[in-house]
């Protein structure tokens, strides 16, 4: 009955360290799947967020440039012409590169209604309309600002899922010193078994 005991102590403590390897094993595949989500974040905030204000400030100045040239007294209507057709092929540009990024569905509603805007602004120009170019320009600088709440939103957005998922990395850190804790205490406790189990012989007695 005694080794019986013994050895089912040990058959417990053996399957033990079993459930705690496994444990160890899921929460470092956890982890890995956290740090590489964590890295995607990192990347669409720069991509897809920082990126794209770096875009819609130039748009603002482009905007900017081609209001001014619309009140613009002192120029006649060709100059006008030219200069603003010089603006929308740099607006054209920086489309190609903004379409290239990942656009929430809200942003490219937006987006859309950017696009119009300055399709608005190119016919308009072409028809020396300056009072609708202004005011198509102002509709397309408060776009602007509306794509900019969305680029602070999504990036405020990447950033807490990434802490929340910094803050679930550093718990299953501490979940795993404490099973590494466990499994230590279970192989002393095997080796102390052990040992025990090993017994002195007497020395033959004299009489």
């Amino acid at each position: 009955m005694k080794d019986l005991k013994k050895y089912s102590n040990k058959t417990k403590a053996a399957f033990v360290i079993l459930i705690v390897m496994l444990i160890i094993i899921v929460s470092n595949f956890n982890t890995l799947q956290n740090s590489k989500k964590a890295n995607e974040n990192i990347n669409a905030v720069y991509n897809d967020r920082l990126v794209v204000a770096r875009y819609i400030f130039q748009y603002a100045n482009e905007l900017h440039f081609i209001k001014a040239s619309a009140i613009q007294i002192k120029l006649n209507d060709t100059q006008k012409k030219e200069e603003i057709t010089t603006a929308l092929k740099n607006i054209q540009n920086i489309d190609k590169l903004y379409l290239k990024t990942v656009l929430t569905p809200k942003e490219k509603i937006s987006f859309a209604s950017f696009l119009a805007s300055s399709s608005a602004i190119n016919e308009q120009t072409k028809n020396r309309n300056w009072h609708q170019v202004v005011y198509s320009t102002n509709q397309a600088l408060q776009t602007l600002e509306q794509l900019s709440q969305i680029q602070i939103k999504e990036g405020r957005s990447k950033l807490s899922n990434s802490n929340a998922l910094h803050y679930g990395n550093n718990t299953f850190g501490q979940l795993q010193i404490a099973l590494l804790v466990i499994l230590g205490a279970v192989s002393l406790y095997l080796l102390m078994a052990k040992k025990n189990k090993i017994k002195i012989p007497q020395s033959p007695s004299m009489n």
